[in-house]
């Protein structure tokens, strides 16, 4: 299986650099999302020239409504209840997901020791470690789009995937985690400085 190949692209995104991955992993699905302050715009290795100027064009203008939206909501407060949270599990499934995840049942628990959260498709039902409670919002939208995903694709295969290509703060989320993880390995708080060996944040 061939790598992603990165290169830099002439465009930029409000004063970001934009860099385009072509994958041969990528069949038809395009996708677009910050890492380390990049626009990254990920295509299928087969594009033509022209296909990857005008979806790069797409996609950046995806993330740039997309900003305006995290922008208009940054006021808002955050899900601390269960009836909160699958109120919010509800707009983060009509927001990327087209509405087609609908949970039976959304809520926080306290017993979710190796997992940020679970999904049992049979039944509907989401639950998240309460342990994301202190995290950044954008960190427990992604754990909950990652459960509303599993309610339509059960396992972690590429249509898995694809359904969470639309949320621009998969990959960041991902790595906040990591590190979280990483850390609480060694033996530190996720509030605790790890002076510097855990950086993954």
């Amino acid at each position: 299986m061939a790598p992603e190949r990165t290169s830099p692209y002439q465009l930029t995104h409000e004063g970001a650099p934009v860099v385009v991955r072509r994958s041969a992993r990528r069949r038809r699905t395009v996708a677009a999302f910050w890492e380390d302050g990049t626009a990254v715009v990920a295509i299928p290795a087969s594009f033509t020239q022209a296909q990857e100027r005008e979806w790069v064009r797409r996609m950046l203008e995806k993330l740039r409504k997309q900003g305006e939206r995290r922008a208009q909501g940054a006021g808002r407060r955050r899900p601390s209840g269960d009836a909160e949270l699958a109120a919010h599990a509800a707009e983060l499934s009509a927001r990327y997901l087209g509405g087609r995840s609908v949970p039976t049942s959304v809520r926080w628990v306290g017993n979710q020791n190796s997992r940020w959260g679970s999904a049992t498709p049979a039944e509907g039902s989401i639950r998240l470690s309460d342990k994301l409670k202190p995290m950044p919002q954008w960190v427990i939208d992604y754990v909950l789009l990652h459960e509303l995903a599993h309610l339509l694709v059960a396992g972690h295969n590429a249509a898995f995937w694809s359904l969470l290509d639309a949320y621009p703060e998969t990959q960041r989320a991902k790595a906040f985690l990591e590190g979280v993880a990483f850390a609480t390995s060694r033996g530190l708080r996720p509030d605790q400085d790890p002076g510097g060996d855990a950086g993954a944040c």
